[in-house]
């Protein structure tokens, strides 16, 4: 039977930093009860780590580099339909309240109805992001590090007011649909500026909050492609001490129990509706957050806090309390809502490689890859990540790979790559890897179409002066 579907999503909510993925600190109560009523996905990846490029996957069902979505400045336009609008041409509700990160609510990005959409800036997004030669750092790099602390800013407001309207549609409008709906509520919490309102701010005390791990250069394995990013996004560089630092991280665990409230509001919204019993739950995030670990912040990289991702299912059918270990992806929730709503996959969707979370959890995947791509400024080539089996394989077109046991080194603090005993796992991750994307020549066609367009907006420079935003501003909702 077609079943309903509430599809909730974050931006930049680090996996680990969640109850039920085992941090003992972080107070994120409702997310843990989602999770014990359903199943948790461990080993879950986004598209790409960067909001624009991983929405267009979430949003389709394809792999960045099937879609074009390579930067900030490259969106989805609705040019290749997704599950949104097979939906409505299926006669279903499909109501999106919140961050989209489209190009714009003039496109047809597959919703009945966009209600306080973001999309990037003006429809442009920041196109110094194709400027892929990039070697110095963006002055408001500075603000990540000095935008911290307890109090509202417009993104908490936004987020105020995507919780409400998104618990009065449920009330108010669920019930009343005849045919079973979609609602995606999205939030950008907890997206910097990286800042906690009073009340879950002082959840947690400062004493509690440990410093970043393999901050330091020399903790941490070296890599030329990474060194330029560092360089790029230098937040790490504008903190002053560990305190500073602290502050943070601090701030970053009550911005995480703030989404975590509103979550919980949404779902007393849909008890409150009547219709939970026949409505498919999913709770994911855009990309991760660094933290300041490998020396790092934002997302941006192929590290297990930048591409990894939560990714929690509950609702009819869904076995409770389980976990599932195999690799999974953005790419899967096309398939996913479409088999809650009772769907076969349309004709134009033979070149997707995701698979149903219903069939995964119930099915043997563990030899399953998933690939995760990044595509812009930071990135001198690109980043292409293979996750399958034990290992996470990171390509770099034109630079040494890396690769990394996730079983015997979770915290990626060793670089397998030159280690003669690990040369057949080497390329075996390669050939697999190829499989599902010829990453050479992928490069090549997104260096190539990346340079058309700065040469079409005028050059270099003109590329570059963008207005050099931290991040995108939100709508005043109050």
């Amino acid at each position: 039977m077609a079943q309903n579907v509430l599809f909730i999503c974050s931006d930049q909510h680090q996996r680990d930093i969640t109850g039920c993925y085992g941090d003992p600190l972080v107070k994120t109560p409702n997310l843990d009860r989602l999770a014990a009523r359903g199943t948790i996905f461990d080993t879950a990846y986004c598209a790409g780590p960067i909001c624009v490029s991983t929405r267009a996957s979430m949003q389709t069902g394809r792999w960045v580099h099937q879609l074009g979505t390579w930067s900030s400045a490259e969106p989805y336009t609705g040019h290749i339909e997704g599950w949104g609008h097979r939906l409505l041409a299926e006669g279903r509700e499909c109501f999106s309240i919140g961050k989209l990160h489209f190009r714009s609510n003039e496109d047809n990005n597959g919703f009945s109805h966009e209600v306080i959409p973001v999309h990037i800036l003006d429809g442009i997004g920041f196109t110094s992001t194709m400027v892929r030669d990039r070697d110095f750092g963006y002055p408001s790099n500075e603000d990540f590090a000095n935008d911290i602390g307890r109090g509202e800013s417009r993104y908490t407001s936004y987020d105020r007011k995507v919780c409400e309207l998104a618990s009065a549609w449920l009330r108010d409008e669920a019930p009343k649909q005849e045919q079973p709906w979609t609602l995606f509520a999205s939030f950008v919490a907890p997206h910097h500026p990286i800042v906690a309102p009073d009340a879950f701010y002082d959840l947690y005390d400062r004493d509690a909050i440990d410093t970043p791990r393999l901050r330091g250069a020399d903790e941490r394995p070296d890599h030329p492609v990474l060194d330029v990013t560092q360089t790029v996004w230098d937040y790490d560089k504008h903190f002053r001490d560990d305190d500073h630092i602290r502050e943070a991280r601090l701030s970053y665990y009550g911005y995480v129990s703030f989404l975590d409230d509103n979550i919980g509001k949404i779902l007393a919204a849909l008890e409150d509706s009547g219709q939970a019993d026949n409505t498919l739950i999913i709770y994911t995030s855009d990309h991760g957050e660094m933290l300041g670990n490998h020396g790092m912040w934002a997302k941006m990289n192929m590290y297990e806090e930048s591409s990894a991702i939560p990714l929690i299912v509950a609702g009819p059918g869904i076995p409770e309390g389980e976990r599932c270990d195999s690799a999974t992806s953005h790419v899967d929730l096309h398939q996913t809502i479409l088999k809650a709503h009772d769907l076969a996959l349309g004709d134009d969707d033979s070149e997707l490689s995701g698979l149903a979370l219903q069939d995964l959890i119930s099915g043997d995947h563990r030899d399953r890859g998933v690939i995760s791509e990044f595509h812009e400024t930071g990135a001198i080539t690109g980043m292409f990540m293979l996750r399958w089996r034990n290992w996470k394989y990171i390509a770099y077109p034109g630079y040494p790979p890396q690769l990394f046991d996730m079983v015997a080194d979770p915290i990626e603090a060793h670089d397998l790559m030159g280690d003669p005993a690990h040369a057949e796992t080497l390329s075996a991750c390669d050939t697999k890897l190829r499989s599902i994307v010829d990453y050479e020549a992928v490069n090549a066609q997104c260096m190539a179409e990346q340079a058309d367009k700065v040469a079409d907006l005028g050059g270099r420079d003109a590329a570059l002066n963008d207005g050099e935003h931290a991040y995108t501003p939100m709508p005043d909702v109050t």
